[in-house]
C-alpha cells in the first residue's frame, strides 16, 4: 500500500491514534519538501508554544461557573459567572479556551473525561482579586471554564478530516508523491502550498494573485437553509424558555450565514457550548440534527 493510501486509511479509521496518522504525514511532508506542512505537523504532535499560533479549531468559546460563599453559611454552587462582572481586558481570555496541548494530550483528555463537559480552572490570582465582584455579598471560592467535551472531540476530528482532504488532493495531482525521494518535490511547491492552505487552514487562495493576498469565499451553507430553519423550529417547540431559545438561535443563525468552513466551525462550537448548558431542556430537540451538522464541518 502506498504512503498516501496508508494515510487515507488511518484518517478514516478512528481506532488509529492521531499521533500515528500525523507521523505518517511527517514522512509525506519530508518527501513533498513543504516546510509549512512540516511545521503544522510538528506543532500538532508537540503542542503550540503560543496561543497566537493556534489554528481556529483549537480556540473554543466557553462559559464559566464557580462556587460562592456568603454570610450565615449561605452560598452558591456551580453558578454561572457573567463576563460583564469581569474587567474588559480579561473577558476575551476567560470566555475562550486555548488548546495548546499536543494531540496525544487532547485524545487522552477525551478518553478520561467523564460526562459531557471538561473543566479548566481559572488562575487563582483572578479568583482572589475579582471574586467579590460577581455576586453581591458573596465571595468566589473556586471558578472554572466549562468546556463542552463534544467541542474538543470536534476539534480533534477536524484534524483527521483536513489531513484526509489534503492527501486526497495530493494524490489527485501526484499519485506517486508518497513514494518520492526526500525533498524531491514530486509536486510544485506552489501547488502543495495551495492544497495545504485550502485543506489545512481552510483558505482558498487565488494563485494568479497570490502576491496580493486575494482570497475567494463562496456561500457555504446556502443549500442547507432548510436544515437550520427546521432546527430553530424544533428548539422553539421544545418548550424551552424564550431567553434560552434566543441564546441558541444566535449561533444557529451564524452557522446558516457562514461563508466558509472556518466561520461555520466557529459558529458550530458556539452552538455546542450554549446547547450544553441547556441540554436537559433542548437535548431531545437538537439530537436529530447533530449528525447533519457534524457532516457540514468538512
Amino acid at each position: 500500500m502506498s504512503l498516501l493510501r496508508e494515510i487515507q486509511s488511518a484518517a478514516i479509521d478512528s481506532g488509529v491514534p492521531l499521533t500515528t496518522l500525523l507521523r505518517k504525514c511527517k514522512v509525506l511532508a519530508a518527501r513533498l519538501g513543504n516546510e509549512k506542512f512540516k511545521s503544522w505537523i510538528d506543532r500538532e504532535l508537540n503542542g503550540y508554544e503560543s496561543k497566537d499560533d493556534l489554528p481556529e479549531y483549537r480556540i473554543l468559546n466557553v462559559n464559566s461557573k464557580g462556587h460562592f460563599s456568603g454570610p450565615f453559611q449561605s452560598g452558591l454552587r456551580n453558578a454561572d459567572i457573567p463576563m460583564t462582572c469581569m474587567p474588559e481586558e480579561l473577558r476575551e481570555s476567560l470566555s475562550h479556551t486555548y488548546m495548546m496541548q499536543p494531540v496525544a494530550a487532547l485524545e487522552d483528555l477525551i478518553a478520561r473525561g467523564d460526562g459531557g463537559t471538561l473543566h479548566e480552572a481559572w488562575n487563582p490570582d483572578i479568583v482572589a482579586h475579582f471574586g467579590q465582584n460577581i455576586y453581591q455579598n458573596m465571595n468566589c471560592m473556586q471558578a472554572w471554564k466549562v468546556i463542552p467535551k463534544g467541542a474538543v472531540v470536534a476539534a480533534v476530528d477536524t484534524i483527521r478530516t483536513r489531513v484526509l482532504n489534503f492527501v486526497l488532493d495530493v494524490e489527485a495531482e501526484a499519485p506517486e508523491a508518497g513514494e518520492a525521494p526526500l525533498n524531491s518535490n514530486p509536486l510544485s511547491q506552489d501547488r502543495v502550498q495551495h492544497i495545504f492552505n485550502t485543506n489545512i487552514y481552510g483558505v482558498v487562495q487565488n494563485l494568479a494573485n497570490a502576491g496580493q493576498g486575494v482570497q475567494q469565499n463562496a456561500t457555504y451553507n446556502a443549500q442547507n437553509a432548510d436544515l437550520f430553519q427546521d432546527l430553530i423550529r424544533a428548539i422553539e417547540a421544545s418548550g424551552a424558555p424564550a431567553d434560552v431559545v434566543a441564546s441558541i438561535a444566535r449561533p444557529v443563525d451564524e452557522m446558516r450565514q457562514a461563508t466558509n468552513s472556518i466561520s461555520f466551525r466557529e459558529a458550530y462550537v458556539r452552538f455546542i457550548s450554549v446547547a450544553s448548558d441547556h441540554i436537559q431542556v433542548i437535548g431531545a430537540a437538537i439530537a436529530p440534527f447533530m449528525q447533519q451538522l457534524a457532516a457540514l464541518l468538512g
